[in-house]
């Protein structure tokens, strides 16, 4: 992507906010989708003390700030039109009225709400994602029964405790975030069975389709930051739609492989596909929607053999073209969860060549199996077979780890057009303005 010239910030600009697990980015876009700038400031770690996972919201909103600063000290921000925000699935929190946090949050994988499932499983269907000690509706039934819970008002995921500080009010939220607090994105609506849990209830937030505005930004703070008091606050996502967003897959039947510490794939379908034995669940997209499933092999089983300097050093040694014949499923420890859905699988890693080599080519090889019997999984419950694939990750720069998984997928491996959430943020602020001024 190319940067701004000084004849570019005249033009509209859409700032998308990622808040990730280790950082906060923000990326301004053109109406053309060129980059005009960029910015990062770095999150402390979570507080984790057994099952309990925990964030101090201030810091997300110290992050906000200072990457708006220095997107400041870059180019003008009177240009931008609208902010879409992403944040990590499943971290909620509880505020009062006004928005003021009643308590730490609870991180994405906070999973103290074990002793909460057994409400969940007599309430919610069998299909429902918030079957998990770690699924937001599971920590909202937690945190209903703090002493706390007496002053709150809303409940809210990361990514709309940020928009509504933006805004100057809360109570608004999206699909994506809140499909796993519930939100059936099916029906477009709070299901019945949560009326069950009437205090919960009160506290749901009004949900806004992805990419669509949702009220203007707060005058003082527009002020704060150099930003126009027109400024427009659109419906966010979570951060792995986001990515997926950015790569420039739009199309039923185009998909992303992300090749990080676990192998996690995605691809566009008509209609939703859910398979919750296989962890399989749909996101809406648009008119599409987004469905995927995650393996517990990736590449951290790499990481538990080579340093990236001695992966990077291997590669260059790889023959891609012949196979190893060594037939591999990587893991770190015992369980799968898709595409085998088996808690009790054993990693298969043996028998180890005398080479390096072929010891990382057959691992390599193994995850690209993987992958393909992942989508397989995903075609026979119902998902298109992949059109296309582009990949995220730090895989997706192993040339040779490329050719392996073609010559298994025998599909075309594209290029994304970007791989940072934020720069997916700022595609759907720009839609949604677009989408406005067209209709």
């Amino acid at each position: 992507m190319s940067t701004s010239h000084p004849s570019d910030q005249g033009k509209d600009l859409y700032l998308g906010i990622d808040l990730g697990t280790s950082g906060i980015r923000a990326i301004l876009l053109d109406e053309h989708e060129q980059l005009i700038a960029a910015a990062r400031t770095p999150l402390p770690p979570p507080r984790q003390q057994g099952t309990a996972v925990e964030q101090d919201p201030a810091l997300w909103w110290s992050g906000v700030e200072k990457v708006m600063q220095n997107l400041r000290q870059q180019v003008p921000l009177h240009s931008v039109r609208a902010i879409a925000v992403d944040g990590t699935s499943g971290t909620v929190l509880l505020t009062d009225a006004q928005g003021q946090p009643l308590h730490a949050a609870l991180m994405y994988n906070d999973s103290r709400a074990r002793d909460q499932l057994q409400t969940l499983q007599e309430l919610a269907p069998a299909e429902s994602p918030v079957h998990s000690a770690s699924s937001g509706l599971a920590k909202l039934l937690w945190l209903s029964e703090q002493p706390y819970a007496a002053q709150a008002r809303h409940v809210l995921h990361q990514a709309d405790w940020i928009a509504g500080k933006l805004a100057g009010h809360f109570g608004f939220s999206d699909p994506n975030n809140s499909l796993k607090t519930g939100y059936d994105a099916q029906h477009n609506h709070w299901p019945v069975w949560l009326e069950h849990l009437p205090r919960l209830h009160n506290w749901l937030p009004t949900i806004y389709p992805q990419a669509t505005p949702v009220c203007g930004i707060d005058p003082a703070i527009a002020k704060y930051f150099g930003l126009s008091p027109q400024v427009q606050i659109i419906a966010g996502t979570t951060d792995s739609t986001a990515s997926f967003i950015a790569t420039g897959a739009t199309q039923v039947g185009e998909a992303v492989t992300a090749l990080g510490s676990t192998l996690v794939l995605k691809i566009i379908a008509a209609t939703p596909v859910v398979n919750m034995r296989y962890g399989i669940y749909s996101q809406p997209l648009g008119q599409h929607w987004l469905v995927g499933g995650a393996s517990n092999s990736g590449g951290a089983v790499l990481q538990q053999y080579f340093s990236n300097a001695e992966m990077s050093r291997l590669e260059s040694r790889l023959q891609p073209a012949m196979s190893t014949g060594l037939e591999y499923y990587p893991l770190l420890t015992r369980g799968e969860r898709f595409p085998i859905n088996d808690p009790e699988l054993e990693p298969r890693l043996t028998p180890r060549p005398p080479e390096d080599w072929q010891f990382f080519q057959g691992l390599l090889e193994g995850i690209a199996t993987i992958e393909q019997r992942g989508y397989q999984r995903l075609a026979e419950c119902g998902a298109p077979w992949p059109s296309s694939i582009r990949t995220t990750g730090g895989g997706a720069n192993n040339s040779a780890w490329t050719q392996i998984r073609a010559r298994r997928l025998n599909v075309p491996l594209l290029p994304a057009d970007h791989s940072e959430a934020a720069f997916g943020s700022a595609r759907l602020a720009r839609q949604a303005m677009t989408t406005r001024s067209t209709s």
